[in-house]
């Protein structure tokens, strides 16, 4: 497919008419769900001076392209869309019988929504993913078992490993490699929850350029431990105190963090 410079600014209104009930289909629960107590994502809200609307002449591609992004996912399995490119997915959904191609306005929104530059609604971490199609090389990963996800080997790894002996075996792997895709699923899906509101899913998500997990990073989290390893409970656990006393060890996004992301006491820095 021809790449074409897309706009670096995101166009977006600070009102919409209602969308009516959820069009995705919540096959799976997954990483980054909205399970989280309200103390640092209250602050941050506050600290939004006005929120950032996905305009509404990309509402119809962003309800056609999650729906498709779930079949491809159905497809293809979790474990493998984890790592799946966003050219493996476009080929997964043109040569299916069950999923329709994606158009090309569907094919110009993801793009959009890849490039866009998403300091316009108070997210300002750092671009990890230069172009949409970047691929997770398969010899670079290696699957962790009973887990469905994979870690990047040598650093990645060794971190992961080290930890489970220093710490335990009651931690578990709950996120680690992501593709552009992947990314870009959660990000819709997060969209999907909050009412296509951009601010505040990027409080908890990153956008798909922009995520640490395709380069390095993951999320650990306490066996048996649910839903609350995705929110600061997950800093009282006997796991958490023990991580945060080694050395090699280093949170991505803390309390007050400048890339205006909610606390993350669960994701691991790798790079």
């Amino acid at each position: 497919m021809n790449r074409r410079n897309f706009l670096k600014i995101l166009a977006a209104t600070t009102a919409m008419s209602s969308v009516g009930n959820s069009l995705f289909a919540k096959t799976i629960i997954s990483e980054e769900d909205d399970y989280y107590t309200v103390d640092s994502l209250t602050k941050l809200k506050l600290d939004k001076q006005k929120d950032v609307l996905l305009d509404p002449k990309y509402h119809n591609n962003f309800y056609s392209v999650g729906k498709k992004l779930n079949l491809v996912q159905r497809h293809v399995g979790f474990g493998n869309f984890n790592i799946l490119s966003f050219d493996e997915a476009i080929n997964t959904a043109r040569w299916s019988n069950k999923i329709e191609a994606f158009s090309d306005t569907e094919l110009e929104f993801m793009e959009y929504i890849f490039y866009y530059n998403p300091s316009v609604h108070g997210f300002y971490g750092e671009r990890t993913c230069k172009e949409i199609s970047d691929v997770i090389k398969k010899n670079s990963i290696v699957k962790i078992p009973y887990s469905g996800h994979y870690l990047f080997k040598e650093k990645s790894l060794d971190t992961y490993n080290n930890m489970i002996k220093d710490i335990g075996n009651s931690i578990i792997l709950t996120s680690g490699v992501r593709s552009v895709m992947k990314q870009m699923k959660l990000f819709l899906d997060k969209l999907d929850r909050t009412n296509l509101n951009l601010s505040q899913a990027s409080i908890s998500l990153a956008p798909p350029a922009y995520s640490f997990h395709s380069s390095g990073d993951f999320d650990i989290g306490k066996k048996g431990f649910g839903y609350d390893n995705f929110t600061e409970r997950f800093a009282l656990t006997e796991e958490f105190s023990k991580m945060i006393k080694l050395t090699y060890v280093d949170i991505r996004y803390t309390i007050n963090n400048k890339d205006g992301v909610r606390y993350e006491p669960w994701h691991v820095t790798v790079v």
